[in-house]
């Protein structure tokens, strides 16, 4: 590996790392998970297809759970950002329909999904998976509903954290069956539960 020593420290761990390394990880952990699923999914397989040792992912992550969740984290921002500038109705209309399609269409849908399974068997799993994705994902969510609330875009009958609660369940469900998202289901429970103003 290339000398890091200039490199900046990762706030978990201390380690310095080499940033083309720590992406070859990261995409060796996705591209594993897509075809192995997550019980088939080793730190060993994961250094063999990113080519660096073992010893190096022990330093810079704790488990597997814990790279799949920087996966995540980065793909969710690149592919999924929630919207924060004044959000509309149809913002709001459009992340739900992105959140449908990035669970049934994108690799890090898949991670997400096994992340959502391991932590219902596991307390360190879904503590570590709320603290750094669920919880602060969920509070820009909030953000953006109330925002558009604010705004006279939305007149939901049920509480932020109530509305999300609903809208997202039967998406993740079906997400979680392997049954199709389509996009009247979304407008649907978009339309019900968020009493969206009338143009």
């Amino acid at each position: 590996m290339p000398d890091t020593s200039s490199q900046p420290r990762r706030p978990r761990s201390g380690s310095r790392r080499d940033e083309a390394a720590r992406l070859a990880v990261l995409h060796a952990a996705d591209d594993l998970l897509d075809e192995h699923g997550f019980g088939g999914l080793t730190v060993e397989a994961i250094a063999r297809r990113a080519g660096v040792a073992k010893q190096t992912i022990y330093r810079w992550w704790p488990s597997k759970v814990e790279i799949l969740l920087d996966t995540l984290i980065a793909d969710s921002e690149k592919s999924l950002p929630v919207p924060t500038e004044r959000p509309t109705a149809e913002t709001v209309r459009g992340y739900l329909r992105g959140f449908a399609r990035f669970l049934t269409r994108d690799p890090a849908g898949k991670v997400l999904l096994a992340l959502l399974a391991e932590a219902q068997h596991h307390p360190a799993t879904a503590k570590s998976f709320h603290e750094r994705y669920l919880g602060p994902r969920r509070d820009q969510e909030r953000a953006m509903l109330a925002h558009a609330i604010d705004a006279g875009e939305l007149s939901p009958g049920l509480g932020p954290d109530a509305a999300l609660d609903a809208l997202v369940g039967p998406i993740v469900y079906r997400a979680l069956t392997g049954a199709s998202i389509p996009d009247d289901l979304v407008d649907t429970l978009f339309e019900d539960l968020l009493g969206p103003r009338a143009n």
